[in-house]
């Protein structure tokens, strides 16, 4: 949260040594910091990237007008903000138009719903609380994880049919989107790595989507998103 150009600057420098490269191919401000204005942030990466230290710029949960205040300082390369099956957020709130008018790329974060959308969780999953995160969103209560059964339930069922994962199905629907889309699904295991890397072999046609959207359109999502406290610092 603290984005005072000298101190951008200073981490910078110091993920160059850890790194032991020459360049950060792409820096993201990951939280806008109220106290900073962004065109202040834009030009201290710019300079960075005329210095040769840093190759692309990017925002994350940014609103669209932070991005069109900072892409008019320093064009960015990525906006990430989160973006899956069940939360479609940015389809409504001008992120995704703005980024499709000004030609930058679209990072989703949590692209399998942190693990939602896998179909591997239930109301009774026990959670690894060695991991910050899914125990403090609300949507992975008890109550909320059941009641969003059904929209995994129906990726599910899609999945069975095509023989697939959920996750795959998850994935491939976001490719289908935009051209200019790159999801990040998290994994901390190597089976995990190659069922993301499986959703490379899958294609959605037409009538695929068209299908999982005439299932999702009779569908409710319970909290989709973080928290009142967590989203107060996303813009």
């Amino acid at each position: 949260m603290n984005s005072h150009p000298a101190h951008i600057r200073k981490v910078v420098e110091e993920s160059l040594v850890r790194l032991k490269t020459d360049r950060r191919d792409l820096l993201y401000q990951h939280r806008a910091d109220p106290n900073f204005p962004i065109e202040d942030v834009a030009g201290t990466v710019k300079d960075l990237i005329k210095e040769g230290k840093v190759l692309h710029f990017g925002l994350s949960e940014a609103n669209v007008s932070t991005i069109g205040k900072a892409h008019a300082v320093q064009p960015l390369s990525a906006i990430q903000t989160e973006y899956s099956f069940m939360e479609r957020s940015v389809e409504k709130n001008g992120v995704f138009a703005i980024c499709e008018e000004l030609g930058i790329g679209f990072i989703p974060w949590g692209p399998v719903g942190m693990g939602y959308l896998t179909g591997q969780l239930n109301a009774n999953t026990a959670f690894d609380l060695k991991y910050e995160g899914s125990p403090n969103v609300e949507r992975f209560t008890p109550q909320n994880l059941a009641a969003n059964m059904l929209i995994v339930n129906l990726l599910n069922d899609f999945a069975s049919k095509k023989n697939t994962t959920a996750s795959q199905v998850a994935l491939a629907w976001l490719l289908a989107q935009k051209p200019f889309i790159v999801p990040i699904p998290g994994t901390r295991n190597i089976p995990h790595f190659k069922e993301n890397r499986g959703t490379t072999d899958i294609q959605l046609n037409a009538s695929g989507l068209q299908e999982l959207e005439a299932g999702f359109s009779k569908l409710k999502v319970n909290v989709s998103r973080m928290n009142a406290k967590e989203m107060a610092v996303c813009e």
